[in-house]
């Protein structure tokens, strides 16, 4: 029988126990429209505590962006803090150069993804093109449109494969949920290029990096005394357990149709326990809502 992952009620059962927190943003507090219902309520509450929290999140797009993104769904500004992304971190490591699996690649770069995260490419040393032939370089971020498929990328994936370009994916995630419809995501188009013979250097969770710089931010030593909270089992869960954090899985965002709360508690948690055994995961504990 699967360990029992218990459902709380809040993350007040469990926040004593902790000295800081990383928390998801979309999925957990919002769903890329529209703030969650008790959210905000949740941030002033933690926020009391004095404990900080970083906000970590698998989107293509620059820290700046996303918190004014954030601000006009009607977060308070004093509630934004220290947020940090995939898609700042590939920015960073565009601008830096001192990644090693840069080492050799031209400036000329065809990115994958929609108008909206464009902010990524601000002040890089890129050229940008239009096609694979005249690419050194893919910049994956998602698809071009929300209603798309992988399979409507097979042949520019297939091409840029073939011609041996690497591919930087902006967006680890398979597919994100916005609005309530589900979406590929850049993680999705990045696994099939990899599929077709394709290098790809991943930036966002799981990856231990970009936890690394949510301790900085927080002034962490060590992460057994942090809490990350999430919604994603691939992602976030993987992501905590891989650098020594304890989880709480939240299951509104993605998991929410196999794991809502029909049946009753003790449904829900034999749902849970079993779906977190399937993907050789351990969350402390699990929440419908992120709420206090």
């Amino acid at each position: 029988m699967a360990p029992r992952i218990p459902l709380i009620s809040g993350l007040s059962d469990v926040a004593d126990g902790y000295e800081a927190f990383v928390i998801d943003l979309w999925g957990v507090i919002h769903d890329g429209v529209t703030l969650y219902p008790g959210a905000v309520e949740a941030l002033q509450a933690l926020a009391a505590t004095g404990k900080p929290y970083a906000m970590l999140t698998n989107a293509p797009r620059r820290a700046a962006a996303l918190e004014r993104a954030v601000l006009r769904m009607g977060m308070p500004a004093g509630l934004c803090r220290n947020i940090m992304s995939s898609g700042e971190a590939t920015h960073l490591a565009l601008r830096d150069g001192g990644d090693p699996w840069f080492a050799g690649i031209g400036p000329r770069c065809l990115h994958i993804g929609p108008a909206r995260d464009e902010s990524l490419f601000d002040g890089l040393p890129l050229e940008r093109v239009d096609a694979v032939g005249a690419a050194d370089l893919i910049v994956n971020t998602g698809p071009w449109e929300d209603d798309e498929t992988v399979a409507d990328y097979e042949d520019v994936l297939a091409a840029g494969a073939k011609a041996g370009l690497p591919m930087v994916c902006a967006n680890p995630d398979l597919e994100v949920i916005r609005g309530g419809s589900r979406i590929i995501c850049a993680g999705a188009l990045a696994v099939r290029y990899e599929a077709l013979g394709g290098r790809v250097r991943y930036f966002g969770k799981p990856h231990r990096p970009i936890y690394e710089s949510c301790f900085r931010l927080l002034g962490v030593a060590d992460p057994a005394r942090a809490l990350a909270i999430g919604d994603s089992l691939r992602t976030d869960i993987a992501g905590a357990a891989g650098c020594g954090m304890d989880s709480v899985l939240v299951l509104g965002g993605l998991h929410g149709d196999e794991l809502h709360d029909a049946g009753g508690r003790d449904a829900v948690e034999a749902r849970i326990a079993a779906r977190c055994a399937e993907a050789g995961q351990s969350p402390v504990a699990a929440v419908e809502r992120f709420t206090w």
